[in-house]
């Protein structure tokens, strides 16, 4: 594989508005409103992204036929250092699953559950 291996990402929520609120607290970003050609039944709020730069963006989003929750799949989110987003997810309504943690060369990370029972990871080197 020539290329990183991810290359968008979509986190199914039940309540769109509490989603959005939980992200942009807890990762102190604004999402912005992205229009679906595909469906209109789908709600979809996009992480901030630079298409120039390293890693994957992806959105938010809500369809009637699809429930959040499930750990079969976790998306890293990088930080500075993931103990201050992880101090702000439980008062975003969200639950710090791990505390940070060291992984050795690879820096630290903390996993919490947003509101919707996602279970996210927080990475940073220091």
């Amino acid at each position: 594989m020539a290329n990183n291996p991810i290359g968008w990402f979509e986190i199914y929520v039940n309540d769109i508005d509490r989603a959005k609120n939980f992200y942009q607290t807890t990762l102190n970003i604004e999402l912005e409103p992205l229009s679906s050609p595909a469906e209109d039944s789908l709600t979809m709020w996009a992480f901030p992204s630079n298409m120039e730069a390293y890693g994957a963006s992806g959105a938010l989003v809500h369809h009637e036929n699809v429930k959040a929750g499930g750990m079969s799949t976790i998306v890293y989110f990088q930080c500075d250092d993931c103990a201050i987003e992880e101090s702000r997810a439980e008062a975003a309504g969200g639950k710090v699953e791990n505390s940070k943690m060291s992984i050795g060369e690879y820096g630290f990370c903390s996993l919490v559950s947003d509101t919707e029972g996602n279970m996210i990871g927080l990475h940073s080197m220091k």
